[in-house]
């Protein structure tokens, strides 16, 4: 009878370079290798793992060794070296999570879920990992963005399917993951922002972004809403803001469509909107607005200095930008933020 740890180490073996670009992210592939420089995911050539080939033996899928210490094993033995951990369980707890495979009875199938669901979204963003030391991180940081990294709205997903349109097949990239939630703070949904193998900019793809599960007046929240909230359109757009304005509860739609049908959290007496300037943001803006002084909701809009408010960061910077901001925002919210 075959042991639960060989079971998963060929599905494992399977996903070899899912699992490589999940745990060795700093690697890179190389025909039918992927190099790295050792289990912890240094940068460097003396690890390799054989990608294909034979399901046993020398050679086999998923077979790894490390030139420079003379450590060897199967996908199993990485993720615990990995990983550091110290008993049998807590890897095959680690590879049945990465495989999406419950964790109480690894011999049984999970249906999967309904594509574009929300336990489809569920499922994704539960693999998934925090952004620090991740190519997300590398991404932000790159746009002008350094506090990401405490947000519990942001992952990582080191090797996210990418389905082109058309019949070309399925890709795996890296991929910056936000949750979407409903006021309660339950994940309806995701959006997806597949990245670069560096982490530099955006996946070279049609659609680089993409959003699934139940999203209609939902949005990736930052901060606690009560009396106040910002929202806009865009992910990056909102983290520019929180840039300058860390203490401001604010909410990104995802598109300007969801940002004009945005629910309302109970309590809520003032709505701050930063808007992009396009047709399609200032109609969301006007429809949202309208909605909001109808339910009784002050509304203010928060103007650009250029295109968007992630350009407002990258060029005139935090100082400048918040000054800009602030002088838009009520003298209520200016007091609050006074301290900053």
């Amino acid at each position: 009878m075959t042991s639960p740890a060989a079971a998963l180490a060929v599905r494992l073996a399977q996903e070899a370079e899912a699992v490589c670009r999940c745990y060795l992210s700093n690697g890179r592939r190389h025909g039918r290798y992927w190099l790295a420089g050792d289990v912890h995911n240094s940068k460097g050539r003396s690890l390799y793992v054989c990608l294909s080939g034979s399901t046993a033996g020398r050679g086999a899928a998923g077979n790894w060794t490390d030139s420079a210490t003379g450590q060897h094993g199967d996908l199993l033995d990485l993720i615990r070296l990995n990983r550091g951990f110290d008993t049998l369980r807590a890897t095959l707890d680690e590879a049945r999570t990465f495989l999406r495979l419950p964790g109480a009875a690894p011999q049984s199938h999970q249906p999967p879920a309904p594509g574009g669901s929300p336990e489809a979204a569920r499922r994704l963003w539960a693999c998934s990992h925090p952004i620090t030391g991740t190519l997300a991180e590398v991404y932000l940081r790159a746009r002008g963005i350094a506090n990401a990294t405490d947000l519990p709205a942001l992952r990582f997903h080191p090797a996210c399917w990418y389905r082109p349109d058309g019949e070309a097949s399925r890709q795996i990239w890296p991929a910056l993951i936000a949750a979407i939630s409903d006021p309660t703070g339950t994940v309806t949904g995701i959006q997806r922002t597949w990245l670069s193998r560096d982490g530099s900019d955006k996946a070279p793809l049609d659609t680089p972004r993409r959003a699934l599960g139940h999203l209609l007046g939902n949005g990736v929240r930052f901060g606690l809403a009560r009396d106040v909230l910002a929202a806009g359109e865009g992910v990056e757009t909102m983290l520019a803001l929180r840039m300058a304005l860390p203490t401001l509860p604010m909410i990104a739609a995802t598109s300007a469509g969801h940002l004009a049908a945005l629910s309302f959290p109970p309590g809520l007496r003032r709505l701050t909107i930063a808007r992009d300037n396009d047709a399609a943001g200032r109609a969301a803006v006007r429809r949202l607005t309208d909605r909001a002084t109808a339910a009784g909701i002050g509304v203010r809009v928060l103007t650009l200095a250029t295109n968007d408010f992630n350009t407002d960061l990258t060029r005139l910077g935090i100082a400048a930008l918040r000054a800009r901001l602030v002088r838009q925002l009520t003298p209520d919210d200016t007091s609050r933020l006074a301290a900053l």
